[in-house]
């Protein structure tokens, strides 16, 4: 088992998935808690996350001393390289330059932490290695005998501070152009730090030097995709946790939702009924389209609700997302329960995931980026049991586990749409006006990247109602509109995504089509910020 010590990174539980991926246990703990909690577990490594704090601040999050002694491979990521200079007698200090998104990591020595010649599974030659590969080619598979180690991999950086001087026993293994110390190693104690982010699929053969790692420990990594004999296990646990009970589930139509709905429907049958709230923050066609899929497909009991006044009667005058968030959050909580109540449900399913959980400060020390409705908007005394099957899932596997269960693409692959709706595609209050414009030009922004067959391209594409009046011309007249921002982005898991480079010809005739078709608005513009510093979602 690698024990990992969680300093709030956001993407804490994602290294544990990596892990997990290829068959090596874990288990997340606080730094309090750590000699308490793995005291009868037989640890063959740590690693230590990342985390939103300062380690020279007073009431910076530390770990004892006596982590170092227990004579066990240690890997810090981010912050916990960090850590690791603070503890042993090196220094940090805020960044002269501040990194967020990616980075070229320069290797200048020679170290099993990167490994990247494996036998059991070379992840490109080294030939192919260099500052324009892509990070995305992380499982590419091209044998090689060599064992020249690459001049540089791109990695993903997301901090403020870094290691200015090292501790004794250690040397730099890697650099960047603002950062002396970007990896550093000890090897005869076997304590490695990396400033980048392994964990996130930006960073090129990140995957294998968490393989490279686990080896360190002693360990053996094999790949172990989700199958369906894994699904079929998870099937049967919904149907002994329901038991004989009744249960509801919130169906917004997106990939989470589905999927969830359809694994609990598998489950338990009649028992369940998906009940669908029509928030008016909807997309154009999205009820219609709900009704074919699910009722005519999938034969499954759906519960179409108009609550569209009671939406936008609680929204008005609010204009802080997270509190349209929360707003949305309970109104939701608050229909489903009304209507719990007539099917005399126990449980509610929900479609939430673990990017839901984690920005909406899921673990102790993570700080909150944004309340996901299905987290941090739930009252705290509801009458129903949430049933969450997806909630240890990221995107991409909830997407396989789509597939394995035969859904066509549709559902599957379909571009995540939030849970709040359109109302955090409107900056400031929500109005009926505000939701039409933004409607309409949603359509057009998706209408024209399916006719340019870039939907599969795409994790996620849409347009927001920015709230900015600007002077326009329109008949030689002078026009006072709106303006919309498109965004469009690749990602895997959402965790981390890259703004997409979108053809200029494309661009161009989507904001023809917009300020010439919506005439409120006389301004397009186009968001080309990655995942950090930027979220997918503006609010």
């Amino acid at each position: 088992m690698i024990i990992i010590i969680d300093f709030g990174s956001q993407t804490t539980h994602l290294i544990s998935r990596r892990l997990r991926e290829i068959s090596i246990d874990t288990m997340i703990v606080e730094p309090e808690e750590f000699f308490e909690k793995t005291q009868n577990n037989t640890i063959n490594g740590v690693i230590l996350s990342g985390g939103p704090g300062d380690v020279y601040k007073s009431d910076a999050l530390t770990i004892d001393a006596k982590l170092f002694e227990m004579n066990i491979p240690v890997l810090g990521i981010c912050y916990g390289e960090q850590v690791i200079a603070e503890i042993l007698g090196g220094s940090v200090k805020p960044g002269t330059k501040k990194e967020y998104g990616p980075a070229e990591l320069k290797i200048i020595k020679s170290s099993p932490l990167f490994n990247f010649c494996h036998p059991e599974q070379r992840e490109g030659s080294i030939e192919s290695m260099d500052s324009s590969a892509s990070p995305q080619n992380d499982n590419a598979t091209q044998p090689s005998s060599t064992v020249e180690i690459p001049k540089s991999i791109s990695v993903w950086m997301n901090h403020g501070d870094e290691v200015e001087k090292v501790p004794n026993g250690f040397t730099a293994i890697g650099v960047t152009d603002t950062i002396p110390f970007a990896a550093i190693a000890d090897e005869e104690r076997k304590i490695y730090g990396i400033q980048f982010h392994p964990e996130v699929v930006h960073t090129q053969f990140g995957l294998q030097i968490l393989k490279n790692f686990a080896v360190i420990c002693g360990l053996e990594p094999k790949d172990q995709p989700i199958t369906k004999e894994f699904i079929e296990k998870q099937i049967l646990d919904i149907k002994d946790s329901v038991g004989g009970h009744n249960v509801i589930g919130a169906l917004s139509g997106g990939v989470d939702s589905s999927i969830a709905c359809l694994m609990v429907h598998r489950a338990i049958g009649d028992q369940f009924t998906a009940v669908y709230i029509d928030s008016g923050l909807m997309r154009t066609g999205e009820t219609e389209e709900l009704k074919k899929v699910f009722s005519d497909t999938y034969k499954m009991k759906v519960l179409i609700v108009d609550a569209q006044k009671e939406f936008i009667d609680n929204l008005k005058g609010i204009t802080y997302p997270e509190q349209k968030r929360k707003i949305i959050g309970k109104t939701f909580i608050d229909v489903l329960e009304r209507e719990a109540e007539k099917f005399n449900a126990t449980f509610l399913v929900q479609g939430t995931i673990y990017p839901d959980v984690i920005e909406s400060a899921g673990s102790k020390h993570a700080k909150n980026i944004k309340s996901h409705h299905n987290v941090g908007g739930l009252p705290k005394d509801m009458k129903v049991m949430l049933l969450e099957p997806l909630r240890n899932f990221y995107k991409d596997e909830v997407r396989t586990i789509g597939t394995l269960l035969k859904l066509p693409k549709s559902v599957t692959h379909r571009h995540p749409f939030p849970g709040p709706g359109l109302a955090i595609r409107i900056i400031g209050e929500v109005t009926e006006e505000k939701l039409s414009i933004v409607r309409r030009v949603d359509k057009i922004v998706r209408d024209e990247i399916s006719a340019a067959g870039l939907d599969d391209t795409l994790w996620q594409v849409f347009a927001v109602f920015t709230g900015i009046k600007t002077t326009g011309v329109r008949g030689d007249n002078r026009a006072y509109g709106e303006t919309i921002a498109i965004r469009a982005v690749e990602s895997l898991d959402v965790m981390s995504s890259n703004f997409a480079k979108l053809n200029w010809d494309l661009l161009e005739k989507i904001s023809v089509r917009i300020v010439t078709e919506v005439t409120e608005a006389n301004r397009v513009v186009y968001d080309i910020t990655n995942k950090p510093p930027g979220t997918v979602e503006w609010e």
